[in-house]
C-alpha cells in the first residue's frame, strides 16, 4: 500500500473511532443485530446505495421481503465509508465490528446463512462483495419477520419493527412489538429510515 493511501486510511479509522456507538436497546437480543451504530452519525462515504438497486430487488424477491425496506436500511447504514481496506483495518481494532454495505456482524451472518444459497460463504467476504451483503441482509429481514409476535400492541408498522430488529436485534424487536417505546438511539434509527424511505422507493422502482 502506498504511504498516501495508508495515511488516508489511518485518518478515516480515527474518524470512525470518534463516531462509533452502540444501538439503544431495552433488552439484550439472543443474537447480535447486524447493525448497532448510530443513525445520526455523519455520512462520510460517497457510495450511493441506489447503485445496488438491481441486487436489492433480486434478493428481496428471493427472500420475500420488501425491497424498499432493504434499500432504506442500506441508506441508514451508509453513514460510514464501505471501503474494504478500511473495514478490515477497523476490524483489527474492533474484532466485533460489522462488515459490508449492510453493516452485518459475524454472528448474525453465520446464523442467517444456514441452509441458504450463500451457506458456503464467509463473513470475511462481506467487505468486498456488496451483492453478498445485500443477500444476507434480505434473508436476515426474512428471519426477523418470522419472529414477530402474532399479537402486537403499539403504533409501529411491520417495516418499522423489522428495521428496529435489524438495528437492535430480534429480542428488542419483539419488545417493541409488545409496546415498549424505542429509546433515543432506536428512535433516531427510525427517523433516519423515514427520511430515507421515499428515495429508497424511487431507487428500487427506477433502478
Amino acid at each position: 500500500m502506498r504511504w498516501g493511501r495508508r495515511i488516508a486510511l489511518t485518518v478515516l479509522v480515527s474518524v470512525l473511532a470518534g463516531c462509533a456507538v452502540t444501538g439503544n436497546a431495552p433488552s439484550g437480543p439472543a443474537t447480535p443485530a447486524p447493525s448497532s451504530a448510530s443513525a445520526s452519525a455523519p455520512t462520510t462515504s460517497n457510495q450511493d446505495p441506489a447503485q445496488f438497486a438491481a441486487q436489492v430487488v433480486t434478493h428481496s424477491r428471493e427472500a420475500g421481503v420488501d425491497a424498499q425496506l432493504v434499500m432504506a436500511i442500506l441508506y441508514n447504514e451508509s453513514y460510514k465509508p464501505h471501503d474494504p481496506e478500511l473495514e478490515r483495518a477497523w476490524q483489527q481494532l474492533h474484532p466485533d465490528a460489522a462488515f459490508g454495505v449492510a453493516n452485518m456482524h459475524r454472528a448474525a451472518f453465520d446464523e442467517t446463512k444456514r441452509g441458504r444459497p450463500f451457506a458456503g460463504r464467509d463473513w470475511q467476504d462481506l467487505p468486498g462483495d456488496p451483492d453478498l451483503a445485500i443477500q444476507a441482509e434480505a434473508w436476515y429481514l426474512h428471519d426477523l419477520a418470522a419472529q414477530l409476535p402474532a399479537t402486537r400492541s403499539g403504533r409501529l408498522t411491520t417495516d418499522e419493527l423489522l428495521a428496529l430488529g435489524y438495528n437492535t436485534g430480534p429480542g428488542n424487536m419483539r419488545a417493541f412489538a409488545r409496546g415498549t417505546t424505542p429509546g433515543v438511539q432506536a428512535q433516531s434509527y427510525l427517523d433516519t429510515l423515514h427520511a430515507n424511505w421515499t428515495k429508497a422507493g424511487q431507487a428500487v422502482t427506477h433502478g
